[in-house]
């Protein structure tokens, strides 16, 4: 079975970003972006309600760190790494398949500038070369389009649309499942 370990936490670093730890000085950020309504549209998670919601997010980032059970970035640019601008990591892992879960999430303003294929490639690579993972699957709405097309553009495939899978908030959602080998 699969073990990993993310300490020290790995910097990784593209031609823009810096992906980085996200760290308790990132409270409001975090809780600016699991707050924004365009952001979540297609998450269906809780929106963060107070800091105080987004320090436990980052504590739970922090706990999947320490006991390597998932990864979770900061996305950065370079010349301001200490501004983040979204997420992305492997959220969920399952490590009897060798398999992660990648999701990533940006600040609208920043969305069809590359952004979130740029930092997907690094974390890929990461999970490929680093993680030894053998395949790393995302699963979208699949009215989310935009996500759709960055998945596409970076060598995922479609592997199903599961019916009503999901529930929340009182009704039932479609999702889909897109996927990655590690080749």
């Amino acid at each position: 079975m699969l073990e990993v370990n993310f300490l020290p936490f790995p910097v990784l670093k593209t031609e823009r970003l810096v992906l980085r730890r996200v760290v308790d000085n990132d409270a409001e950020t975090i809780l600016a972006l699991r707050s924004n309504e365009e952001v979540m549209k297609y998450i269906p998670r809780p929106y963060l309600k107070n800091k105080e919601d987004a320090l436990e997010l980052i504590a739970m980032f922090d706990d999947k760190i320490e006991n390597g059970i998932g990864i979770n970035w900061g996305i950065a640019f370079l010349d301001k790494p200490e501004k983040i601008i979204g997420i992305i990591g492997h959220y969920r892992m399952k490590p009897e398949h060798y398999r992660a879960e990648v999701g990533y999430m940006l600040f609208p303003e920043y969305n069809g500038k590359g952004i979130i294929s740029e930092a997907l490639q690094r974390v890929v690579d990461y999970g490929f070369k680093d993680m030894k993972l053998h395949s790393i699957e995302a699963i979208l709405d699949p009215e989310n389009t935009g996500s759709e097309k960055v998945l596409l553009k970076n060598g995922f495939v479609k592997e199903a649309h599961l019916i009503e899978n999901e529930y929340y908030e009182g009704r039932f959602l479609d999702t889909m499942i897109y996927s990655k080998l590690n080749k």
